[in-house]
């Protein structure tokens, strides 16, 4: 109880922010409708109390998975094992993602079926089971992160180079949709698991981060790839679907919504379930104890109680809101007001992604307290409302593009990866697939494309596309600056 009550303290510090300064707006700048705001307070409501048990629920059932198998997995010594594990995984824990089946939805629509919803998930998932793999092996044989990223970007923008135009945003879109609420905690506790059992304490703490960024490049080259066999002649283009009818029951949509995520969620959760159960019961050579095999199941059920509440209250109550707010406000005179919300979401939205807690929370643990958690959110919050005012100025100013955004974008972050620590690199880069989870993907979405319906030469859909990618982008710049102040603190102190 005293565990779930410091996730519930933390919750209401993270959700509370954002949910006052919609309210603060709602009485200020842009007055809302009364079942809209009634829709917004509720679907606050369940956010709290369902990451709260989300959190317990990692802490007690999806860790422990991770860690079991990743030790597993060190401990085998075959290299045929750890590559089938992990294609196995990686493919099984990305197709049943809820993110990545919104946006495949979203991209089938938008192209009118020329990149239908089932290719892009397979596609997808192969690209991810692939490079979480190529990860492990990374892990196992201590290969520098900075080096592999240096390879997996230089493949990345040399592929956009021929494939086509159209799937350049999303492609980066979709590596940040395959990182949500429940692929994070598993990949970072595989991570910890196979580091584990590295001798050495600091390589150990290093190799625990860096599975996450390099799984998620895995997305991009796998969507990239597809472009350069499936072409369109015509440039995509879009707009929001209206509604059928005006919602006059603010309750009515949480009703529709709940059934759907848990059986998205449901889909989510058992392959990782069968996985471990069969992994424990026929390969591993430690079993564990009937009351921690116990444990992980009822944390597995917190865990999927927990995500099915907080994915209601987002889809349910924060996006329509999401979207309103973004038309109202860039319908305004002046284009101040939308940047500077832009700014303020961006930063307290990202308090509130149940993975970045995941991230952050094992930060402190791996240095023993030495980076401390609530300095990580500091830059992580910051790094994540630029590139949501960045986001705003490409829908408001018609020439600027997404490459004008990513290609110096990563240009810096590949020169900084070599600058700064190599433990400082795996928290960046798996701070770039954390920070893109749902609530930005849905709340700050809907923010933009509200932005872009109202803007009159803008195209909602592609400006869509673009703001997840900028969002996993910034990140990772934000933090390897901390690790660089990090590193001239350190060589001050002598340490």
């Amino acid at each position: 109880m005293r565990i779930f009550t410091e996730k519930l303290r933390e919750v209401l510090q993270s959700v509370l922010p954002i949910t006052l300064l919609v309210v603060l707006l709602h009485f200020t700048l842009t007055p809302l409708e009364t079942v809209d705001l009634q829709r917004f307070l509720f679907g606050a409501f369940l956010i709290i109390i369902g990451l709260s048990v989300f959190l317990f629920g990692v802490d007690i059932g999806i860790t422990p998975i991770g860690k079991f198998l990743g030790k597993g997995l060190a401990r085998s010594n075959s290299m045929k094992y750890v590559l089938g594990m992990g294609l196995v995984l990686g493919f099984f824990i990305s197709i049943a993602e809820p993110d990545l089946h919104i946006l495949a939805a979203q991209v089938s629509e938008v192209t009118n079926g020329m990149y239908p919803k089932n290719l892009l998930l397979v596609v997808v998932s192969v690209g991810i089971a692939v490079l979480l793999t190529l990860g492990l092996f990374r892990i196992v044989y201590r290969y520098p992160l900075n080096k592999a990223f240096t390879f997996l970007y230089l493949a990345i923008f040399g592929l956009a180079y021929f494939s086509t135009n159209d799937l350049f945003a999303i492609a980066f879109d979709a590596s940040g949709s395959t990182t949500g609420a429940l692929t994070v905690p598993f990949m970072l506790a595989l991570a910890v698991g196979v580091a584990s059992l590295n001798r050495r304490t600091q390589s150990a703490e290093e190799d625990s981060f860096g599975l996450v960024g390099i799984a998620s490049t895995g997305a991009i080259l796998a969507v990239l790839i597809l472009g350069l066999f499936v072409r369109s002649d015509e440039p995509l283009s879009g707009s929001i679907p209206a509604s059928a009818a005006t919602v006059t029951d603010w309750f009515a949509p949480f009703l529709h919504e709940l059934p759907k995520i848990a059986g998205e969620i449901s889909l989510a959760v058992s392959p990782i379930l069968i996985i471990f159960v069969l992994n424990h019961a026929f390969f591993a050579d430690e079993k564990l104890s009937k009351r921690a095999f116990r444990r992980i199941f009822l944390g597995m059920a917190y865990l999927f109680v927990g995500l099915v509440l907080f994915l209601t209250g987002v889809n349910a109550g924060f996006m329509e809101v999401g979207r309103k707010l973004g038309m109202l406000i860039a319908g305004m005179e002046s284009s101040i007001p939308v940047l500077l919300v832009g700014f303020v979401l961006g930063v307290l939205v990202i308090l509130a992604e149940p993975a970045v807690y995941v991230l952050t929370h094992q930060i402190e643990d791996v240095t023993t307290g030495y980076v401390k958690r609530g300095i990580v959110l500091g830059f992580l919050s910051i790094g994540v409302g630029l590139a949501v005012l960045l986001s705003v100025v490409r829908v408001l100013v018609p020439w600027l593009q997404l490459w004008h955004y990513l290609v110096p974008g990563y240009l810096i972050i590949i020169a900084l990866s070599y600058k700064v620590p190599s433990l400082f690199v795996g928290i960046a880069f798996d701070a770039g697939g954390v920070a893109s989870g749902p609530m930005t993907a849905t709340f700050i979405l809907a923010f933009i494309q509200g932005v872009a319906e109202i803007t009159p030469h803008a195209n909602v859909l592609l400006e869509g596309f673009g703001m997840i990618a900028m969002v996993a982008m910034m990140p990772i710049i934000s933090l390897q600056l901390l690790g660089a102040i990090y590193q001239r603190n350190s060589v001050k102190e002598g340490l």
